[in-house]
């Protein structure tokens, strides 16, 4: 078993692990960028809400939850033309976070919207009362009271980019998922495949473990 793993193949399972770091690091801070006021929005914008607007609240979630219904390698193989247009490939890291990014703000977006909705409806009419305006009310007082549900979002979304970055190995994304698919899947070496899996375990578990410190670090403040 030992003798499948040359100093090449190590240098490629650093290569790929890096590929994977990557992936998940970019689709993550993007999907959260575009998340983040999508899920806001979908919170304002519900009956009762601040900016109550029924029919946009049901436009942006009727898409969300069609993006998020979407089986990821469907939505992989469904935006390749897309893909192309902004990476000019449909394969390789940088093809990978198109699709990446994609699945995770819908994501991230509900996420979001359950956070803030953990947030006192008090403070939002105290807040209002005071004559506060809306950007205010979402800078001082929603988001700096879901700070802590934000941070998990975020670890949920990053620990779930994770295993689709290996699922985009199947087309040619590149990372764990790719090699595992190459080495392990296509050229027969089993322990290859069960290297990937348990790099991938730590991987998910260390991201895991940062994002809860952090949780039980804002929620003591």
């Amino acid at each position: 078993m030992f003798d499948t793993f040359t100093p090449q193949l190590l240098e490629l399972f650093a290569t790929s692990l890096w590929e994977t770091i990557i992936m998940v690091a970019i689709s993550g801070a993007v999907g959260a960028a575009l998340g983040l006021p999508l899920g806001i929005l979908l919170y304002l914008t519900q009956p009762r809400g601040v900016l109550a607007n029924p029919l946009l609240n049901r436009v942006l979630g009727t898409t969300v939850n069609a993006v998020r219904s979407t089986p990821f390698i469907i939505l992989l193989v469904a935006i390749i033309p897309f893909t192309r247009l902004l990476t000019g490939s449909s394969i390789g890291t940088m093809a990978a976070v198109v699709p990446l990014t994609i699945a995770a703000a819908p994501f991230f977006a509900r996420l979001i919207e359950t956070a803030l909705h953990e947030v006192d409806h008090g403070l939002v009419e105290a807040a209002q009362s005071m004559g506060a305006s809306t950007r205010q009310i979402v800078l001082k007082v929603l988001l700096p009271e879901a700070w802590p549900g934000i941070v998990a979002a975020l670890t949920i979304t990053l620990v779930s980019l994770t295993g689709y970055s290996a699922m985009a190995g199947a087309i040619g994304g590149g990372g764990l998922g790719d090699l595992g698919i190459r080495y392990g899947y296509q050229r027969f070496l089993p322990e290859v495949m069960l290297a990937v899996v348990l790099v991938l375990i730590v991987f998910v578990q260390a991201v895991q473990s940062l994002g809860d410190w952090a949780v039980r670090r804002l929620s003591h403040k």
